[in-house]
Formats: C-alpha cells, sequence, structure tokens
C-alpha cells in the first residue's frame, strides 16, 4: 500500500485567514467594549458600540480581503493570458524554458525534455502556470470566498464581546470581557499553534499578550476621555 504523507502547509491558507479573522474580532470588539465600559456611559451605549464593532469590523475584514485578493487574481489572470500567448506564438521557446526548469532541479536534459513534452502535450497552460509561474490550482485566489470567509471569521471572535456586553452590566463587565478574551485567546492561539505544528504555548503567549496590550491601551483611553472635570 503506498504511504500517504499528511502535510501541514496544508493547512496554510485556511488557518491564517480563519486565525486572523477570529482573533481580530475578539481582540478588537474586547477592547472597544473595555474602552467604552472604561468612560461609564449608559449599558445600552456598551452593547451599541459593540454590536456596531461586529459589524463595521466583520464589512471592514470582507471588503479588505476582497479587495486584496482580487488584485493578486488580477495578477494571475494578467500572468496566464501572457503566458498563453507566449504558448501560441513560441511554443518551442516555452518548451526550452521548461527543460531548463527541470533541469535546474536536478533533472537530466534528456529526462527533462521527456518530461517537458509530455506534460505540455496534457496541459500547456497548467504546466506553465504551475512550474514556471508557481501558481498553483489550490492557491488560486478566489476573492468572494475569501471575503466570506474572513467576515465569518471575524463575526464568530467578536460575539463573545457581543454576547458579555448584553448579558453583563455595571462595573462586573470590564473583568468578565477581560478575562473571558484572555481564556479565549489563549485557546485560539493554542489551537492555531498545534494544528500549524508549532509550540502551543508559544502561540498562546503571544496572542494573549498582544490583545492584553490591546485591552489596557483601549481602557486608558475610555478612562482619559470619559473622566468628568
Amino acid at each position: 500500500m503506498p504511504h500517504r504523507e499528511i502535510h501541514r502547509t496544508s493547512h496554510i491558507g485556511w488557518l491564517r485567514a480563519a486565525v486572523l479573522g477570529a482573533n481580530d474580532g475578539l481582540i478588537s470588539t474586547s477592547s472597544l467594549v473595555v474602552g467604552v465600559a472604561a468612560a461609564k456611559p449608559g449599558h445600552q451605549a456598551i452593547l451599541l458600540a459593540a454590536t456596531a464593532g461586529l459589524v463595521a469590523g466583520a464589512l471592514s475584514m470582507a471588503a479588505g480581503e476582497y479587495v486584496s485578493v482580487s488584485s493578486q487574481a488580477d495578477t494571475e489572470k494578467a500572468d496566464l493570458a501572457k503566458e498563453k500567448a507566449e504558448l501560441a506564438n513560441d511554443p518551442a521557446a516555452e518548451r526550452a524554458e521548461l527543460v531548463a526548469i527541470y533541469v535546474s532541479r536536478g533533472v537530466s536534459p534528456k529526462l527533462a525534455a521527456q518530461v517537458a513534452d509530455q506534460l505540455t502535450a496534457s496541459d500547456a497552460l497548467g504546466t506553465h502556470a504551475r512550474d514556471e509561474l508557481g501558481i498553483l490550482e489550490i492557491t488560486r485566489a478566489r476573492p468572494i470566498q475569501a471575503a466570506l470567509a474572513s467576515a465569518a471569521a471575524f463575526s464568530v471572535g467578536a460575539a463573545l464581546p457581543v454576547v458579555l456586553a448584553a448579558l453583563v452590566a455595571g462595573p462586573k463587565l470590564t473583568p468578565v470581557i477581560i478575562a473571558s478574551t484572555i481564556v479565549l485567546l489563549a485557546v485560539l492561539g493554542g489551537t492555531a499553534a498545534k494544528t500549524g505544528g508549532a509550540p502551543m504555548l508559544t502561540g498562546a503567549i503571544r496572542v494573549t499578550f498582544w490583545g492584553a496590550v490591546a485591552m489596557v491601551c483601549t481602557d486608558l483611553v475610555g478612562r482619559l476621555f470619559g473622566a468628568v472635570v
């Protein structure tokens, strides 16, 4: 039976987007709630700020990811169109490029020519996209998918502070938000690190540290502008 290897690099694309979106949603919305609560407004104002932060953040993540990935998709399309034209106008030169690529990877010139001919015969553009341009189907830019995934991940992360802002009122809100956020950040950081093959403790510490910094800073801002002279 052939041995099937499972490599963690297959998780990189979705893991990065999911972790970034969830952490951003949790940290930014929790920090927003802590900062607003430090100014001592009414409970409805805090809940409104939390909900607005979730909606605005999710839409911002979606828009930013869509624009960014669309730019990548445009570049890929332009490169593929150029490569298609070159294959039509000068196939011999394109074959020579493939042969040179395979030779540079350690394949003998004779075998490299055979590989180039066989792969080109089945899918010339796909072969050049993969081996010359480095464009793989599994990593192709998908703007709408990226936008929806980012918005969803942000919303999941931001849901906790919004729910807590709705359920907890008064002076208990800030410590509850901070404690819950720190715990969840540690879980997210550790889980992401384990999935990617990195030490769980390192992943948990680095994300909780920056989350704590964000909440402390916004708390100070809230206290400063909420002070009554």
